[in-house]
């Protein structure tokens, strides 16, 4: 479903501007050393984040960018609560990550920070390639389409007691470990040390390679998903970064609560068969519901997401963390 924005250079500009701006502020204000974020503080960053991707979408992005109307907001909140919620399943993943290097909660927030700053590029890279594809190749989208049936499928059909990834065996781990010096102990926050007469690596930068292949493998799902919503690159990318970027506080809320959010697989499982089918027949919706289609599908996207997380909440079993989440 294509958008017609008239999106410049400056707006492009602008809003990396911002976004390194943001990244700035934080690293040199707010965490200029590292600590612990507690949930309270994770509970504030995540509402700023959410209120920054509102305000965008419903003022700021209207005002600056031509063409950009109600219909245009709708798809990118539909979007940014797409990637957000595919998001989740990451956080889980990264707190496995973090148990099973052993890494201390107050460095964390630095893995998270430069992990993502390496996830904007990667995934912008995806985002332009894929515009580029489905510009040219038409039929990609009915590609894209199956891709996320089939992903969706395979989602409710993984059994939830399954046990987490086996990072011993995991190929980026075992081809860092052979091919580069990696010192057996954390060096405080940093990504190198020195022992002796040579640089090494410390464990730590081992695990920002791995939560940054880990957002590789889950953008190949969301970027997919979000070119079901819109194929307008510059939505794309505006939904997909603001969604990134509160995933760093999102993760210290969410780490030992998953819970919680027990049926959120199912439901993001639901989406992305929704997205997937609304990709192949894309045409027929278009003229069956013409404009109506952005918030159809918004409307559709909240509710299976609504359902979900309420059924999580209203079955998940009472204690701290109800035994589910992770060590991290």
């Amino acid at each position: 479903m294509a958008s017609h924005l008239n999106v410049s250079v400056g707006h492009w500009v602008g809003f990396s501007a911002f976004v390194l701006g943001a990244l700035a502020l934080d690293l040199g204000l707010f965490h200029r050393k590292s600590q612990e974020v507690r949930v309270r503080e994770a509970l504030f960053w995540t509402s700023v984040w959410v209120v920054c991707t509102l305000l965008f979408g419903l003022a700021v992005a209207p005002r600056m960018v031509p063409g950009w109307d109600a219909s245009t907001s709708a798809l990118f909140l539909t979007g940014y609560l797409v990637e957000l919620c595919l998001s989740m399943d990451n956080v889980l993943v990264i707190a496995v990550i973090f148990s099973y290097f052993g890494v201390p909660r107050p460095w964390q927030h630095r893995v998270l920070f430069w992990g993502i700053l390496g996830a904007l590029v990667l995934r912008g890279t995806m985002i332009w390639l894929g515009a580029e594809l489905l510009e040219r190749v038409h039929w990609a989208l009915h590609v894209f389409g199956v891709f996320l049936i089939v992903t969706g499928v395979k989602m409710l059909l993984v059994r939830e007691d399954e046990p987490p990834p086996d990072l011993s065996r995991n190929p980026v781990v075992r081809l860092l470990r052979h091919c580069l010096p990696i010192s057996d102990a954390f060096d405080r926050e940093r990504f190198t040390t020195r022992s002796g007469n040579r640089w090494m690596l410390t464990p730590l930068a081992v695990v920002l390679v791995v939560v940054e292949t880990t957002d590789v493998v889950f953008a190949v799902d969301s970027i997919p998903a979000i070119f079901g919503i819109t194929r307008e690159p510059f939505l794309v990318f505006t939904s997909n970064i603001f969604a990134i970027l509160g995933l760093r506080s999102l993760y210290f809320v969410l780490a030992s609560a998953m819970g919680y959010f027990q049926h959120l697989k199912t439901g993001l499982a639901c989406v992305l068969v929704f997205i997937g089918a609304k990709m192949l027949a894309e045409e027929a919706l278009l003229r069956l519901l013409g404009d109506r289609l952005k918030y159809v599908s918004l409307a559709v996207v909240m509710g299976l997401l609504g359902v979900s997380i309420l059924a999580s909440v209203l079955t998940a079993p009472a204690g701290p963390g109800n035994g589910k989440g992770p060590a991290a």
